[in-house]
């Protein structure tokens, strides 16, 4: 048995849960020091200890006893590779039932902030600096930074985010949230306002994952039945219904590569639809649109969407005559299983992560080139599809089960 020169002691729920400066510094000593096969047997080891002391903490309780502290139970493991400078480890991650753990040591913004580190660089490098970019550079001693520094450190991110965004998706994908979010680009000579599109994907598994991230002319079906395309060709299928915004063209291509539903944004649609009414008579009418979307089943849905449309059609006539056209587009959410209603209504689910992709993007303003934003915008998915990784279930496996085109197999009973 290997066995560390140290002691990794259990904490108790009040104990700061963060892996300690000691810690830090054994493990790089180790890294850095000795033969690289006990290197990785060492380094397996005491990332098992911490990993089970940091969940014993969330859990409030050792593994396997019964204590009443208990806050959560646990929930097997889940595989994850860890790259050191010793080589590929094997980890067993813990799961919760409730909530989700990520192990402190595997630094799980550290490929983001590299990424943010290259596209400044390269922003520095191409002229496109703003006073932002100036002072950034500044800050991280870039006042030597070279072309060959920057293309080295590119390269490293763009191996790492086109591997991820270039990866055979498998099994079926029932759902598919796909929005966009706008930055500043250079492009001919000119700074352009670029659509960055991020798609995620739930499988019948009921797990969640960054399917893509493309640029282009959010408006255009070309556009749309390409990105789509490419979805498909890595292995996409099973897609039954696409949330989204009113994107133009969108429809169409999602008919035509997966034979596919839309659901309108319910969130955007009502505050297109607020902008036809006085703002005095606004509380009211969100009151009433709301009703429509408290019902429980598809049919009291729509025949109160009929209801709420008429109530309007006398003294907000151009919002009734937008709700008979947008219909069907808002409550095609109501022809699937009730309890996944809250998530598929509307593309809120993706708000988290296009609120950090616009805080990064932020901090650039303005990118050298299309290339960089998806550079930047995939290295922080790459990473948020690890953390979702190790997280519990999106969707219960049995809600999902109707929605699968795999033939359902039942086992024979057994005589007694």
């Amino acid at each position: 048995d290997l066995r560390l020169g140290f002691e990794l002691r259990a904490r108790t729920p009040s104990t700061e849960t963060t892996m300690t400066d000691e810690k830090m510094a054994l493990l790089e000593l180790i890294e850095k020091r000795a033969d690289t096969d006990l290197v990785r047997e060492m380094l397996g080891f005491a990332a098992e200890r911490l990993m089970e002391a940091e969940v014993q903490v969330r859990a409030g309780a050792a593994h396997g006893v019964r204590d009443p502290a208990r806050v959560v139970q646990r929930n097997g493991y889940r595989e994850r590779a860890w790259e050191t400078r010793a080589g590929r480890i094997e980890l067993a991650i813990p799961r919760l039932r409730r909530g989700s753990y990520f192990p402190c040591f595997l630094e799980p913004r550290r490929t983001a902030e590299k990424a943010l580190t290259a596209v400044i660089q390269e922003a520095y490098i191409h002229g496109v600096s703003t006073r932002a970019v100036d002072d950034l550079v500044k800050a991280m001693g870039g006042s030597g930074i070279s072309k060959s520094e920057v293309s080295r450190l590119v390269e490293e991110i763009d191996g790492r985010v086109g591997a991820f965004l270039t990866r055979p998706l498998e099994g079926e994908w029932p759902y598919l949230w796909i929005d966009a979010t706008y930055v500043k680009a250079r492009e001919g000579g000119r700074i352009v306002s670029t659509a960055t599109i991020i798609a995620v994907g739930v499988n019948t598994d009921g797990r969640r994952e960054v399917l893509g991230v493309a640029t282009g002319a959010s408006e255009a079906e070309v556009f749309w039945k390409g990105f789509l395309r490419s979805l498909a060709d890595r292995g996409l299928r099973g897609v039954k219904l696409v949330i989204a915004d009113d994107h133009k063209g969108l429809r169409a291509a999602a008919s035509k590569v997966f034979h596919a539903s839309l659901q309108r944004c319910r969130v955007h649609w009502m505050r297109s639809a607020l902008a036809h009414v006085p703002a005095k008579q606004r509380p009211a009418v969100v009151a009433m649109l709301k009703t429509i979307f408290a019902q429980e089943t598809a049919a009291d849905a729509r025949a109160q969407w009929n209801s709420v449309a008429d109530a309007l059609r006398e003294r907000a006539p151009k919002l009734a005559e937008l709700m008979d056209n947008a219909r069907e587009d808002v409550l095609a959410y109501t022809a699937f299983p009730r309890e996944h209603w809250p998530q598929i209504a509307s593309t809120n689910p993706l708000e988290r992560l296009n609120g950090e992709i616009k805080r990064r993007t932020d901090v650039v303003g303005i990118f050298p080139n299309a290339a960089a934003i998806v550079r930047l915008a995939g290295a922080l998915m790459l990473e948020q599809n690890d953390e979702w990784a190790v997280s519990r279930r999106y969707m219960s496996l049995e809600s999902l089960a109707v929605l699968s085109d795999a033939p359902r197999v039942s086992l024979p009973g057994v005589a007694a």
